[in-house]
């Protein structure tokens, strides 16, 4: 049993001495990736995307109130076939607008699928120099803190590295 003890007092000290070594840092990944160029490029690829999908939308926005506000104005003098054929071409327009933008915009939808596309090698890119920094700098672990998700709730700003990061990525090391 003393053995036992022994061990594991052992291991709690060399385990508590190796994580005093440690260091811990972190980034900010938004900030990385707003301010490298290419970052920048792609998002006007993005932007240039999205524009012509979002005037596609618009219009058949258009088309749908267009559809509903003169059937409204004609509703009172139209025959209850003529209201109910009215009403069920304007669903069907209405459910051909929900399921062209989700087709779209959604979540699994074609720009969210080209934007992912674009952006994954410079992902790759990013996580590389934080990587690189983090070994140079005998970093541990390195967190992330953006403003949308906060893992890390608190860091000393002498351990935030996302400057070096942006830094170490554009001189392109």
């Amino acid at each position: 049993m003393k053995t036992f003890i022994s061990i594991v007092l052992f291991s709690f000290i060399v385990l508590s001495g190796a994580s005093a070594q440690q260091k811990i840092g972190y980034v900010n990944s938004n900030k990385i990736f707003q301010e490298l160029p290419e970052a920048q490029d792609a998002q006007k690829k993005i932007d240039g995307l999205a524009k012509p999908i979002q005037d596609q939308i618009e219009a058949k926005e258009k088309e749908l109130q267009s559809k509903y506000d003169d059937y409204t104005k004609k509703k009172s003098m139209m025959t209850e076939a003529a209201k109910k054929s009215a009403e069920e071409e304007i669903m069907n327009l209405e459910q051909q607008y929900r399921a062209f933008r989700t087709e779209k915009l959604g979540n699994d939808g074609d720009l969210a699928k080209e934007t992912e596309r674009i952006v994954a090698p410079l992902k790759v890119k990013i996580l590389g120099g934080i990587e690189r920094v983090a070994k140079e700098e005998k970093y541990t672990f390195v967190f992330d803190k953006t403003e949308q998700v906060n893992v890390l709730l608190f860091g000393d700003a002498a351990h935030d590295l996302t400057f070096k990061v942006i830094d170490r990525l554009k001189r392109g090391k």
